[in-house]
C-alpha cells in the first residue's frame, strides 16, 4: 500500500511514512568535547525549570508551518495535496510511453506515497494530541479524506500494471539500487494484498470484505474495552483484607450495610482483593466477572475472524496468517509456530518450577499436607505485582536528568547529541511540548524530536512514536516534469508545494529532508513546575528509553526512500532497537550518566532473586501469541470454530494452570484487531535484542565502536535492507540470512538463554 503508519507499533493498519513542515529555528553549532557538560545541563534546565517555551515574536502555524496557522487550514492543504497527488498518479500511469519515466516509478511512487502521508501523519498526531477540539475536527476531516482517496490508490490497476512493467523488464531491475527494489517489492506486495489483481466482480467483493472488517474491528474493539458485569461479594468473604485504607473501607461497607458488595471488575475494589483476600472464592468470583463475555461479544470476535479469512483466501492465501506474514521476518505461520514451540518448549521448565514456588507459597497459607493446585485467580495473591525499580540505588531521576542521561548515552555509543531548542508561537499544540535538535557529531543535524510527555484530557493514552516525517531524499525528484493543473487549481496546489519545500538540507551524498518525530507518554505532572520537577517513577524511565530507541531508528535511518525510512521495516523487527535501550538500563556504567561526573555507582550486593511471576507471566504471553496463531488460520474458516472452545484446548495442551469453564477472556485480547497473526513479535524482537545485547554491549555498554557498528549495520538502513540479513551480519552468523525455519528455532534458543537476566515489557 501507499500508506505507512505514522506509529511504530505492531499493527496491521497500513503504515503512512511522512515529511513534516518546515522548522523557522536556525540549527545550533556542533557539539564539542569540551561543551558536553554544558549541553547536558542546558537539558536538565529545559525541562526541570522551563522558562517560555518560545522567544520569537513571529508567529507561525503547526510545525512551523505557514499552510497550518488555523484549523481549517487542513481543508486547503488537503485540496491541494489531492489535487497533486491526481496529477502524479496520472504521471505514473503513462510512465510506459517513455523509458525514461519509467525508470523514475519506483522514485515517483514513494513520491507520491509521501505527499499524502506527510498530511496523513500530521492529522493523525493532531487527532491524538490536540487540546483544541476545532483542530480535532479539522484533522479527523482531512484524515478520512486522504486515507479514502490512499485506498483508491491501492487498487488502481493503472499504478500496479506500470510497476508490473518495471519489475518484469531486467534493463531497468538492474539499474535500480538494493534499497529502491526493496522499496519497489513493498509496493508490489501491498498492491497485491489489496486484491489489484482480482477480476472486477472479486475486487469489488475484496472492498466489502475489508470495510467489513474495518466495522467489525471497531466493534470489538470497543466491546474489548466495556465494564463487564460485577462479582457479588458476600460480607464474609472480606474476613482478613488488609487494613490499609481501601480494603477497610470495604469491610466497614459490608459490615454496616449487611449486603453483598458488587464488585466491578478493572475497579480498585476488584484489584485489591484479587491481590489481598485470603478468602479464595471472593477472588475466583472477581476472576470469573472480570473474564466473561456476553454471546454478542463473541459473535463479533468470531465474525472478525471469519471475515479475515475470507479476505485472505479471496487473495490466494490459506489463512489470514498466510496472507499477513508474507512480507514479515517470519514469512509464514509455519515458522511463526516454529518459533513460539521451541520458545514454549524451553520456556516451560523454567515457568514449572515458578509454579511451584507459588504453590509452596500456597501451601503455607492454607497449611495443607500436600501441594495445592494454583488457579487462575491465584497470581496476583501469591505473586502481588511490585512497580519496577532501578537495579541499583538512584537518587530521584527528574524530566531533565533523564535526558541528560539519554544524550550522554548517544553521545557515548553514537557520537550523537541531543540540544534543546525554543519554538516559535503557534509551533506546537501545547505548553507542555518541548523541542530537541539531534545532531550527529560527524553528520551535523540530523532531525528534530517533539516531546508531550504529561498526561491531560483528550489527549490518547499510553505511549507512542509518532514519525510526522522520514527522511527521504529530494534533489533527484524531478519535479519539472510533472503535470500541472490549469485556472484555480494553479493557485490551490502552491500550498501542498510549499509545505513538502521546507527542511530540506544538503549533504554529502544529496539533499535531504530531516525526520521529525514526536513521543506523546502520559506522565504524572508535577502539581506545579515552580515547586519542583516532574519526578519520574523507574517504568516511566523505562518507557521514556523504550520510545527515544524508536526515535534514534527514525533519525538515524537515513535513506533516499521514505517508505523504507528508519521505523518503516518489518514489523516484527521494529521493536529491536526501542527493546535494546531498556537493557541500557540494567547497567551501573549507563546508570551513572544520571548523575554527576563525580557520582559514584555501585551494584546493590545479595540482592538478587528472580521473580517467579516473571517467568509465569512470559510464558502465559506465549500462549497469548499461540492463540492468536490459531485465531488466524485455516481453522477459524471451519463451521465447528468456536474461540472458547480453541481458548481452552490450548490451554489443556500447553497451559500451566487449569482453564476456567465458563470464562472467555479472548472478547478483551483487543491486541487480535491491531496485531492480527502478528502478536509474536514483541516476544521475537525480545528475544533479538537479549542476543544483541549480550553480544555487543553487556561488557562495555558505553563502546563507541559497538554502538557504530550496530548504527552501521541496522539502525541506518531502516527497512531498505534484508532484517535477516542486518542481523546475521551484525551478531556474525551468516546461517541466520536464510531466515528460514531453522532461523526462527534459533531465535526462540535466544529468548530462553536470556530469560532470567532482562525482564520484558508489553
Amino acid at each position: 500500500m501507499l500508506a505507512r503508519n505514522a506509529r511504530a507499533s505492531l499493527s496491521n493498519t497500513v503504515r503512512s511514512v511522512s515529511r513534516c513542515p518546515r522548522d523557522v529555528s536556525k540549527p545550533r553549532r556542533l557539539a564539542t568535547a569540551a561543551s558536553t557538560s554544558a549541553d547536558t545541563s542546558d537539558l536538565v534546565s529545559f525541562f526541570d525549570h522551563p522558562a517560555s517555551n518560545s522567544r520569537s515574536l513571529t508567529h507561525t502555524g503547526l510545525f512551523g508551518q505557514p499552510a497550518l496557522i488555523s484549523p481549517s487550514s487542513f481543508h486547503d492543504l488537503t485540496v491541494a495535496t489531492l489535487v497533486r497527488a491526481h496529477l502524479l498518479t496520472e504521471r505514473i500511469v503513462r510512465a510506459r510511453q517513455s523509458r525514461d519515466e519509467l525508470l523514475k516509478v519506483v522514485k515517483n511512487l514513494d513520491r507520491l506515497s509521501d505527499m499524502l502521508c506527510s498530511v496523513i501523519d500530521l492529522a493523525e498526531l493532531v487527532r491524538n494530541a490536540h487540546p483544541d477540539p476545532a483542530w480535532v475536527d479539522s484533522a479527523n476531516e482531512a484524515y478520512e479524506q486522504l486515507c479514502e482517496y490512499m485506498n483508491v490508490l491501492n487498487t488502481n490497476v493503472g499504478l500496479y500494471e506500470t510497476l508490473r512493467d518495471v519489475l518484469s523488464d531486467p534493463s531497468i531491475t538492474n539499474t535500480l539500487s538494493r534499497e529502491a527494489y526493496q522499496t519497489a517489492l513493498i509496493f508490489w506486495r501491498d498492491f497485491e494484498k489489496s486484491g489489484i489483481n482480482l477480476p472486477p466482480r472479486e475486487r469489488e467483493r475484496f472492498v466489502s470484505l475489508s470495510s467489513e472488517i474495518l466495522v467489525l474491528g471497531r466493534q470489538f474493539l470497543h466491546e474489548a474495552s466495556s465494564a463487564r458485569p460485577p462479582a457479588v461479594i458476600k460480607p464474609f468473604e472480606l474476613r482478613g483484607l488488609k487494613d490499609d485504607g481501601l480494603g477497610s473501607r470495604l469491610k466497614l461497607q459490608s459490615r454496616f450495610t449487611q449486603r453483598d458488595l458488587l464488585v466491578y471488575p478493572g475497579s480498585h475494589q476488584a484489584q485489591m482483593i484479587m491481590r489481598s483476600a485470603p478468602d479464595e472464592e471472593a477472588r475466583r468470583k472477581v476472576y470469573m466477572a472480570a473474564n466473561s463475555s456476553s454471546p454478542e461479544q463473541i459473535d463479533i470476535l468470531e465474525a472478525l475472524l471469519r471475515a479475515r479469512g475470507k479476505l485472505a483466501r479471496l487473495v490466494g492465501s490459506d489463512s489470514f496468517a498466510h496472507m499477513a506474514l508474507g512480507d514479515k521476518m517470519a514469512k509464514s505461520p509455519e515458522n511463526v509456530q516454529q518459533f513460539l514451540n521451541t520458545l514454549l518448549d524451553y520456556t516451560h521448565p523454567h515457568a514449572r518450577r515458578a509454579l511451584r514456588a507459588l504453590s509452596l507459597r500456597k501451601q503455607t497459607h492454607l497449611d495443607a499436607g500436600s501441594f495445592p493446585i494454583i488457579q487462575a485467580w491465584d497470581r496476583d495473591y501469591y505473586c502481588p505485582p511490585e512497580p519496577p525499580a532501578p537495579p541499583i540505588p538512584l537518587p530521584p531521576l527528574t524530566l531533565g536528568t533523564v535526558f541528560k542521561a539519554l544524550s550522554r548515552l548517544f553521545q557515548h555509543i553514537y557520537g550523537i547529541s541531543l540540544r534543546a531548542v525554543d519554538v516559535t508561537p503557534g509551533e506546537v499544540w501545547h505548553g507542555d511540548v518541548r523541542k530537541l535538535e539531534v545532531v550527529d557529531e560527524q553528520d551535523g543535524l540530523l532531525g528534530w524530536i517533539y516531546t508531550d510527555l504529561f498526561a491531560r484530557r483528550h489527549k490518547s493514552s499510553g505511549a507512542a512514536h509518532y514519525t510526522v516525517r522520514c527522511s527521504r531524499r529530494t534533489d533527484d525528484d524531478d519535479e519539472t516534469r510533472d503535470l500541472f493543473p490549469e485556472g484555480e487549481a494553479q493557485q490551490s496546489i502552491a500550498v501542498s508545494r510549499n509545505f513538502e519545500a521546507g527542511n530540506r538540507y544538503r549533504m554529502p551524498d544529496g539533499v535531504f529532508q530531516l525526520p521529525i518525530v514526536v513521543l506523546l507518554t502520559e506522565f504524572s505532572r508535577p502539581p506545579s513546575l515552580t515547586r519542583g520537577p516532574a519526578v519520574l517513577e523507574w517504568h516511566e524511565v523505562l518507557t521514556l528509553f523504550h520510545e527515544m530507541g524508536h526515535a534514534m531508528h527514525s533519525m538515524i535511518g537515513r535513506t533516499e526512500y521514505q517508505n523504507v525510512s528508519g521505523t518503516r521495516c518489518a514489523t516484527d523487527f521494529v521493536e529491536l532497537p526501542s527493546i535494546l535501550m531498556e537493557h541500557f538500563l540494567t547497567s551501573p556504567s549507563v546508570l551513572s550518566l544520571f548523575g554527576s561526573d563525580s557520582m559514584s555507582i555501585h551494584p546493590k550486593i545479595g540482592n538478587h532473586h528472580e521473580d517467579p511471576c516473571r517467568n509465569i507471566d512470559t510464558y502465559g504471553q506465549i500462549l497469548l501469541a499461540a492463540l492468536d496463531q490459531t485465531y488466524h488460520s485455516p481453522a477459524a474458516m471451519e463451521p465447528s470454530f468456536n474461540s472458547t472452545t480453541a481458548l481452552s484446548q490450548l490451554h489443556a495442551s500447553r497451559g500451566l494452570v487449569p482453564y476456567v469453564e465458563g470464562t472467555s477472556w479472548q472478547t478483551q485480547f483487543g491486541h487480535l484487531f491491531g496485531y492480527g497473526a502478528t502478536y509474536y513479535s514483541y516476544l521475537f524482537d525480545r528475544a533479538i535484542a537479549s542476543r544483541v545485547w549480550r553480544i555487543l554491549f553487556a561488557r562495555h555498554p558505553l563502546n563507541r565502536s559497538a554502538g557504530e557498528r550496530y548504527k552501521r549495520e541496522i539502525l541506518r538502513h531502516g527497512g531498505g535492507e534484508d532484517p535477516w540479513g542486518m542481523l546475521g551480519s551484525l551478531l556474525g552468523a551468516p546461517e541466520l540470512t536464510l531466515g528460514d525455519n531453522e532461523a526462527m528455532r534459533e531465535v526462540g534458543r535466544w529468548r530462553i538463554e536470556e530469560e532470567a537476566s532482562v525482564p520484558g515489557r508489553h
